[in-house]
């Protein structure tokens, strides 16, 4: 019967095919656990108790070389995450405008947009990373640029920002009564610290929203009951804003600038060229892709929409904005989706440029200096595997939030 009826057929070969399937990876996997012994290199991950003996550039925890291997993929793991979340911001941002700017009836502003889209899509993006790099340490100057009674170099913004060729150097925000910081999981690899101040000021900011959003629906509810609509801009800006500036003031909010000191800049934050030529190039790469998604997502939609909202009188930019956009959006998440995961994982090519991700640190130096190979490499890949799944959760959630409800 689980062979010749056709209710079961089907459900018979699905559970043969599992069970073959299932005992194919358990020999392979067997198979490879034998040969690791023979080899004398059973599976084994001691080694990242082991110091890692090598310095990191860029970090956003605590990190020296006495720390262990561990604590220097956790490090790795940070910088990758942060060139991804600053890349998917960028890319997206310039997506869009190139986007929008290719359907202008300007016809050199669509060219020149086409040309940057064109251009960088069709160049790998290795070589993008390679040649911003080389910008920034060849065309800026360096710090003895700015010495002297007449230098050859200033810096910009007020005297607050030094752009030279060993990186940028932001103001760096402080507190002079601040509430100290949070050691989050002790003294594990796995240790950092919070700031207590970014957390209130965060919780202030959220409250101010959801009070934005309040006064928001209050408005709507007036509209739908008198049709008229209450102003409530200079409301919202206030609930925005007062509650943000009190709290700084109590916290003694105050900015640290850069400052001239021997052979380079010290204070304030330094932004090194290789996480910039990274950001940058990751970005402009990945929006030439995203700027072909919403120009055909906008085209997707059918031009009696603009018709109707210039028929009621909005401008093309509310057209745009409000008519448009909201609309395609459900034919603009799904491949936005791709674009946003491969940029994360592109961001492995960090090491041509001495930015020390995950895959400098996990994939390249220790697992050079453990002889650790398949381990290294598996997590490597469960590592970027969980961060794929993550970006793809988040975006499918805010998809099926935007998509048009049925009635």
């Amino acid at each position: 019967m689980l062979i010749y009826d056709t209710r079961y057929r089907s459900l018979t070969i699905q559970v043969v095919a599992m069970i073959g399937f299932m005992l194919l990876a358990a020999w392979l996997i067997n198979n490879t656990l034998a040969n690791l012994n023979t080899l004398g290199k059973p599976i084994e991950f001691g080694f990242f108790a082991e110091p890692a003996g090598y310095d990191i550039n860029q970090m956003l925890v605590e990190y020296n070389n006495q720390d262990s291997h561990l604590r220097a993929a956790f490090v790795g793991l940070l910088n990758t995450l942060l060139v991804a979340f600053l890349g998917c911001i960028t890319a997206t941002i310039v997506g869009v405008l190139v986007g929008v700017l290719r359907l202008s009836n300007n016809w050199l502003v669509a060219r020149i947009m086409t040309v940057y889209v064109e251009m960088f899509r069709n160049v790998p993006v290795l070589l993008w990373i390679v040649l911003a790099m080389a910008v920034l340490i060849e065309s800026l100057p360096a710090p003895s640029a700015f010495r002297g009674d007449e230098p050859e170099a200033t810096m910009k913004l007020f005297d607050t920002i030094a752009i030279t060729n060993r990186g940028v150097y932001v103001p760096e925000p402080l507190f002079s009564r601040s509430l100290g910081n949070f050691h989050l999981f002790g003294n594990s690899p796995l240790r950092f610290d919070v700031s207590l101040d970014l957390i209130v000021i965060l919780a202030v900011l959220i409250a101010s929203i959801f009070g934005m959003r309040t006064m928001s629906a209050r408005a709507n509810r007036i509209q739908e009951s008198t049709g008229v609509r209450p102003k409530t801009w200079h409301i919202n800006l206030g609930i925005l804003i007062v509650p943000m500036v009190i709290v700084l003031a109590l916290l003694g909010f105050h900015l640290g600038y850069p400052e001239l000191r021997g052979f380079n800049f010290g204070g304030g934050t330094h932004l090194r060229n290789s996480l910039i030529a990274l950001w940058l190039a990751l970005s402009l790469y990945t929006a030439a892709f995203i700027a072909e998604i919403v120009r055909g997502g906008i085209l997707a939609i059918s031009r009696g929409q603009t018709e109707a909202a210039n028929a009621l009188g909005l401008r093309p930019g509310k057209t745009m904005r409000l008519v448009i956009l909201p609309q395609a959006l459900r034919v603009i998440i799904p491949p936005l989706i791709s674009n946003y995961l491969n940029l994360t994982k592109n961001s492995s090519l960090a090491i041509a440029v001495g930015y020390m991700d995950i895959t400098g640190t996990l994939g390249g130096i220790t697992m050079n200096q453990t002889g650790r190979e398949l381990e290294c490499v598996l997590l490597l890949m469960l590592v970027y595997l969980v961060i794929s799944l993550l970006i793809s959760g988040v975006m499918n959630w805010y998809n099926n939030r935007v998509k048009l409800v049925e009635r």
